[in-house]
Order: C-alpha cells, then sequence, then structure tokens
C-alpha cells in the first residue's frame, strides 16, 4: 500500500512538473476594455509586455512577434524585467524583441527591478546598462527611467522607477503619491495618464498621483494560481495577494496587472499561463 502511495504521489508531481513546463512555453492573449472621455480617436489598441526573463516562444520569439503583429496595436509598452538579472548577463534576448517590436510600433519601455539591479550593481554587470539603453534608443524606443513620453496627443506614458526598498522581501514599507510626482513630476490631467510601474503593491499611490491606468507586473501571476484564492506566492514571499494579477478599479483608476511572460529562481507555473495583454481605450461616448 506504502508503495502504491508512494508511485501516485511521484506520478502526480511529475504531472505537475510537466503541466509547468508546457505552460511556460504558452502564452494566453488578454484583453482588457477601458472607457475614457480623454481620447480623441474611437479605439486605441495598446499591447502590455512584462516579465520576459529572457524567455523564448519560438526560435527569437517569433510567436510572440506574431501574436502582437496579429493585433496590430497602435503602440507596443514594456514594464520592464525582460531579462534576469541576478549574476545573469544575458540582455541579447529583450533587445533584440525589443528591436524588431520598434521596427513596427511605437515602443514605451520602463523599468522593473532586474533593469534596476543591472544599473546599480556596477561591480556586477559593469556597463552593461548603459550599454542595454544605448541600443534601445538607437532602435527607436523610448526608454523611461522616471520620464514621460506622448503617445499621439491624447495619451501619455510615464516610466517609474521604484526605490530597491519596495522591492525587499516580507516587509514592503508603504509609499506615498508625493514620491511618485518627486520622481517623474505631475500627473497630466487632460491626457489619458498611463504608468508603468513595476510593482503592483502600491495603486492606492498610482491612483492618488493621478494615473488613469497603472501597468504592473513583477508578481509572476502568483507562481500558482488557485482558484477562489488566486495566486499562492509572489516573488517577494507575500502569499495569497490580491494585486497578483487581473485589473483593478477605484475610484475611477485602473491597474492591470500582468502575469508576465517568463519566470526566474523558481521556475514554476502552475494554473497560471504567461499572459499577452491588450488594452482597449475606447472613446467614452458622449451623453446626449
Amino acid at each position: 500500500m506504502k508503495w502504491q502511495l508512494g508511485f501516485a504521489g511521484a506520478a502526480g508531481v511529475l504531472a505537475l512538473l510537466a503541466r509547468s513546463g508546457y505552460e511556460r512555453k504558452h502564452f494566453r492573449v488578454e484583453t482588457y476594455t477601458i472607457e475614457t472621455d480623454k481620447i480623441r480617436k474611437k479605439e486605441r489598441n495598446l499591447v502590455f509586455l512584462s516579465d520576459l526573463h529572457s524567455n523564448h516562444f519560438g526560435p527569437e520569439n517569433e510567436e510572440l512577434l506574431a501574436a502582437i503583429d496579429r493585433i496590430g496595436p497602435d503602440a507596443v509598452l514594456i514594464g520592464g524585467d525582460m531579462m534576469v538579472c541576478k549574476g545573469v548577463r544575458e540582455t541579447e534576448t529583450a533587445l533584440l524583441l525589443a528591436e524588431r517590436l520598434a521596427e513596427r510600433y511605437p515602443v514605451f519601455y520602463g523599468n522593473g527591478n532586474h533593469e534596476q539591479r543591472m544599473r546599480r550593481e556596477r561591480e556586477v554587470y559593469g556597463d552593461l546598462y548603459p550599454r542595454y539603453v544605448r541600443a534601445l534608443r538607437a532602435a527607436g524606443v523610448r526608454y523611461l527611467s522616471d520620464a514621460s513620453e506622448y503617445l499621439g496627443d491624447d495619451i501619455r506614458i510615464t516610466g517609474y522607477d521604484l526605490d530597491e526598498r519596495y522591492y525587499r522581501k516580507f516587509f514592503v514599507p508603504p509609499m506615498k503619491a508625493e514620491e511618485v510626482e518627486a520622481a517623474v513630476g505631475a500627473a497630466d490631467g487632460e491626457r489619458f495618464q498611463i504608468l508603468l510601474a513595476h510593482s503592483p503593491l502600491f495603486f492606492d499611490a498610482y491612483g492618488k498621483w493621478g494615473a488613469d491606468l497603472a501597468l504592473a507586473g513583477h508578481y509572476h501571476g502568483g507562481t500558482i494560481r488557485l482558484p477562489v484564492l488566486g495566486g499562492v506566492m509572489t516573488p517577494q514571499y507575500q502569499f495569497f495577494l490580491p494585486f497578483c494579477a487581473g485589473e483593478f478599479e477605484k475610484e475611477g483608476r485602473r491597474m492591470i496587472v500582468s502575469r508576465g511572460l517568463g519566470t526566474h529562481s523558481i521556475n514554476i507555473r502552475i494554473n497560471n499561463l504567461p499572459q499577452l495583454v491588450v488594452v482597449r481605450l475606447v472613446r467614452q461616448a458622449e451623453a446626449p
């Protein structure tokens, strides 16, 4: 009886590992629709990528590029952590994807904690960060490190570099909207204001700053997702955190949290397919 239970347990573990391996290489396209009176066109379609961590979907990410081409977005927004920076020095995967996207679409790139670690730890990474940024800008990518750019005359996109302390494990301090403003300046109240802020934990601060839409990632969907309970564990070892993935709304402000496209360190995904996010901005109908 014991050997049968042991065999069943081992088979169950192997099945979960096989499922995890499958999920890590297959993504899902998911669309979120937001009505707003701040855009001038009837509709704008944006693609949001986050947490690739040098993952590949087909050779040179051809499958990911093909899916984006089928959408034909007005712009591609990148939310950071496109590579793994934990002693690893590989940025070619992220750079090639960004370069190929920039040949087709306007691309706006905000930092995650891995880009910031690459910039901060010069003794480990040397000049890798400035070389990476120069290559992105040479390709036409609009690199938003505590900076803003416009998409047309009705959308403003701001990239916010969160301080290192907000990526601590276990205990994370609160954030105030004034800190966002000190880093990136005031929000644009006339245009549709998008904030690329890698961690979703500070939705209140992003909304009070003035973000109509905050786009975040970082939590990889919670690694393993359970019905009702949601994501089990974040990279900061927070458990069953509500902000692991999905769309959130508070006082007219929105936040969309991507499940990300890759993994690192804990290379597991269960019931948690990588996600290619599409944001449909639809002009709100005027009152008769």
